[in-house]
């Protein structure tokens, strides 16, 4: 399986420990930035790493920063995209199950890096339900 992950300098501490734990579970992580916790503009990592998931180029996204706020709107602009802002395990299942989510964001400055770690499995692991909710998830992308 193949994880683009990413995120501002507010998450740069936490993504370099999700980089380790996702590989040592022999995932395939691509690190999108940035490198280090000089402050940056979250949009520029966050726009190649939707492209990747909208492309299929990634099976999921995991995106870091301090609220969360800022890389879940400016990846949910892509149409192919379905980020979540989850900040616990049973908001990261149901963004899987009922919302197809493919991108979880990350809150780094509200919860602890056992918790972030916690939600990367629970997102990661956690299938998509279809069913009746197949019909809402398919009303999510704007057709022009």
């Amino acid at each position: 399986m193949k994880i683009a992950i990413g995120g501002d300098h507010a998450g740069f501490g936490y993504k370099s420990e999700i980089i380790t734990y996702l590989t040592s579970k022999g995932f395939d992580v691509q690190d999108f930035g940035t490198n280090s916790e000089a402050s940056c503009d979250y949009p520029d990592y966050v726009h190649p790493l939707a492209v990747a998931v909208e492309s299929k180029n990634a099976d999921f996204g995991i995106l870091i920063c301090g609220s969360a706020n800022g890389v879940a709107i400016t990846a949910n602009k892509h149409q192919g995209v379905r980020a979540a802002l989850c900040w616990e395990n049973e908001i990261a299942a149901l963004s899987r199950q009922h919302n197809d989510a493919n991108v979880v964001c990350i809150p780094a400055r509200f919860i602890s890096l056992d918790l972030a770690k916690q939600i990367t499995d629970t997102f990661i692991n956690t299938p998509f339900e279809g069913g009746r909710h197949q019909n809402r998830v398919d009303k999510i992308a704007i057709s022009c």
